[in-house]
C-alpha cells in the first residue's frame, strides 16, 4: 500500500528522537511518538504501521496521524499533542464574573450568617444575574485559584 506521507527524518531529527527514546523522561505518549516515527522513516527500518501499531500497542490509525502531523506540521506537532482548538465547555467565570464573586464574597454576609458560604454565593451570583447557574463548587475553585481570603 502507498502511504500518502512518508517520514523522511534528517540527521538532527534522528537524533533528538533517539535522544527523547533512550532517555525516557519525557512523557509516556512523546516517547511512544517518537519511537513510531524512527520506525516509520523511510530512510531507515521502513515499518509499516502494523508492525508499529502492533509493536508498540497503539492504533493504525494513531500511527498515521502522527506520520500526517509530522509531514505537514513539522517535528515538535507530531511529539506533542494537538490542542484544542476550543474548550469542549466554555467557562463560567470568567475575568469580570470573577471580580464580581471576589466582590460579593469581600463584602457583607445576608443577615443572620456571620460569613459566607459558598452556597450562598453561588445563589447570590445567581440572584444578581451574573450567571444562569453555578454550582458551589466551581465557586470554590474559583476563590480558591485567586486565593481571596472571605474575611
Amino acid at each position: 500500500m502507498n502511504k500518502r506521507y512518508v517520514v523522511r527524518l534528517n540527521d538532527d531529527e534522528r537524533e533528538r528522537l533517539q535522544a527523547i527514546v533512550s532517555k525516557g523522561t519525557a512523557n509516556a505518549h512523546k516517547i511512544v511518538h517518537a519511537h513510531a516515527l524512527l520506525k516509520a522513516d523511510a530512510d531507515g527500518p521502513k515499518w509499516t504501521d502494523e508492525q508499529i501499531a502492533e509493536a508498540y500497542e497503539i492504533h493504525t490509525n494513531t500511527v498515521r496521524s502522527i506520520r500526517e502531523r509530522f509531514v505537514l506540521q513539522g517535528l515538535e506537532s507530531a511529539l506533542n499533542r494537538k490542542k484544542q482548538e476550543r474548550p469542549s465547555r466554555e467557562r463560567k467565570l470568567d475575568g469580570a464574573k470573577e471580580a464580581h464573586l471576589i466582590a460579593v464574597a469581600c463584602g457583607k454576609p445576608p443577615g443572620g450568617r456571620t460569613r459566607w458560604t459558598l452556597r450562598l454565593l453561588a445563589g447570590r451570583l445567581v440572584e444578581l444575574q451574573v450567571v444562569d447557574g453555578i454550582s458551589h463548587e466551581t465557586v470554590r475553585q474559583t476563590l480558591k485559584k485567586t486565593r481571596s481570603s472571605r474575611i
